[in-house]
């Protein structure tokens, strides 16, 4: 299917001379002078190589035809990344190259969405926020207000985030997934 260049995003795949390519980033750029471009910058599926390609925006480009579904994290060994189709219970192993980033994010049972070509997983989206817990952070210091200043905090997943004075060791935050940023004290 095709589709104007300016209008692919993040996560999309688009098929370049027969070849699966998963967009990583999509900037559309409007020089002053000159014809508005659309600056892609893409991964090949079927050997992780990086490219960058530059379409006007007027341009089209052929979308692939991806099946997007809910899958269930289950757990990772040598293979891979394996998920669970809550609905038929099929299960499928992604490599490291298409979780990328986004594996201390993964935690037992939790639900993201694939996308899968011909059955083979090729892109990745997690849930907006996670919860984890903070398993070490420097102790508050008395009379410190809560809006003045953050602290470095490592979280259960083993990821670093700045949090806010008042939360102590063993609290549950929910963080962005996006960037691992702190976003509020979990309600349990």
């Amino acid at each position: 299917m095709k589709v104007i260049a300016s209008s692919l995003r993040k996560g999309n795949v688009v098929d370049l001379e027969g070849k699966l390519y998963v967009v990583l980033s999509a900037q559309n750029i409007h020089p002053g002078k000159g014809t508005p471009v659309t600056q892609l910058d893409m991964r090949r599926i079927s050997d992780g190589v990086k490219i960058s390609e530059r379409y006007r925006t007027t341009e089209t480009v052929e979308r692939a035809v991806v099946d997007d579904r809910p899958y269930q994290f289950l757990y990772q060994d040598g293979e891979g990344f394996h998920f669970m189709n809550p609905d038929n219970y099929d299960q499928l192993v992604a490599s490291a190259d298409v979780i990328g980033d986004s594996a201390p994010y993964l935690t037992d049972g939790c639900t993201v969405s694939l996308s899968t070509h011909d059955g083979v997983p090729i892109a990745i989206d997690l849930p907006r926020l996670a919860t984890f817990e903070v398993v070490e952070t420097e102790p508050s210091v008395k009379g410190q207000t809560a809006s003045s200043s953050y602290k470095p905090a490592i979280l259960s997943n083993g990821l670093k985030t700045m949090v806010p004075p008042y939360i102590t060791v063993g609290t549950k935050i929910v963080v962005l997934t996006e960037d691992g940023s702190y976003q509020e004290r979990a309600k349990d």
